[in-house]
């Protein structure tokens, strides 16, 4: 059986999750950013939050794990994800193995997460379909490079 992902197939009631993460030096003060839409395109949630010392791909997954919990506790059931790390959309898709130590924990608590919420699927987007969830990352990495400074 042949199963396409067409935007026509999505549900009514799907939200999506623009996700983001980063860090001014790689590892270095590191932050990640969520915009979630409702099917309309209208903002029903924002996050962002600030993780210290760590590289881009650790503050990637931290996104998507803030976004599958938030998805997780609103009791969705439908989630279109999208990033701009081609390297996290590959991973969750199983296009990719998770060969760094540091991110497999991270990649297993998101699958769990995933398989928690039932229809989540993965899209990758360039950089500048993803504003929104970038400006909310880097207030999580300057909230991170504060807390640096001031330890």
């Amino acid at each position: 059986m042949t199963f396409s992902l067409q935007p026509s197939a999505f549900s009514l009631l799907m939200i999506t999750a623009y996700i983001d993460g980063g860090a001014r030096g790689n590892p270095g003060p590191a932050g990640y950013g969520v915009w979630i839409e409702n099917a309309a395109g209208e903002k029903i949630a924002e996050l962002h939050g600030g993780l210290g010392l760590a590289t881009n791909n650790v503050a990637e997954y931290h996104g998507l794990l803030a976004a599958l919990k938030w998805a997780v506790d609103h009791g969705e059931r439908d989630v279109l994800v999208r990033a701009d790390s081609e390297l996290l959309v590959k991973q969750m898709r199983g296009e990719y193995k998770v060969r760094h130590p540091g991110l497999q924990p991270l990649y297993v608590r998101a699958r769990l997460l995933v398989m928690e919420i039932g229809n989540v699927r993965f899209e990758h987007v360039r950089r500048e379909l993803n504003k929104n969830a970038d400006r909310l990352s880097n207030l999580g990495m300057d909230e991170a490079e504060a807390h640096v400074k001031g330890a």
